[in-house]
């Protein structure tokens, strides 16, 4: 079991750009695939992006092109790096751990507390 904390969250307008930082404790951190899930108001929490313990990356197709996932393991950290963003990109966005890279929320065990993200356009 790992311990997630999201940082670097906020308010920032159409176009802009932000860094999500996910930091781990608790665990081996490169034992563990990575991934961001977003949850909107109203919606169910949706995938973002993962990266496998091996580099393998995957976006889901709203995000692609935009979004970069990434990961420091002598940090223990994870990154989501947003550019381009849109009022639509507006949600709390998680940052999950599991043992096999997965768009699936049930195939992650470990999940952090949160960060709003809120593009105004």
């Amino acid at each position: 079991q790992v311990q997630l904390a999201e940082s670097g969250g906020g308010l920032v307008q159409a176009g802009g750009s932000l860094r999500l930082s996910c930091l781990a404790s608790g665990g081996t951190f490169s034992a563990y695939a990575m991934a961001w899930f977003r949850q909107a108001p109203g919606k169910e929490r949706e995938f973002v992006a993962y990266l496998s313990r091996g580099g393998n990356i995957y976006y889901a197709d709203s995000v692609k092109g935009r979004f970069t996932i990434s990961r420091d393991n002598p940090k223990n950290t994870a990154y989501l790096e947003m550019n381009s963003l849109k009022p639509e990109d507006t949600a709390v966005y998680y940052c999950a751990a599991g043992r096999t890279a997965t768009v699936l929320k049930s195939g992650y065990n470990d999940w952090g507390q949160g960060t709003q993200v809120t593009v105004s356009s």
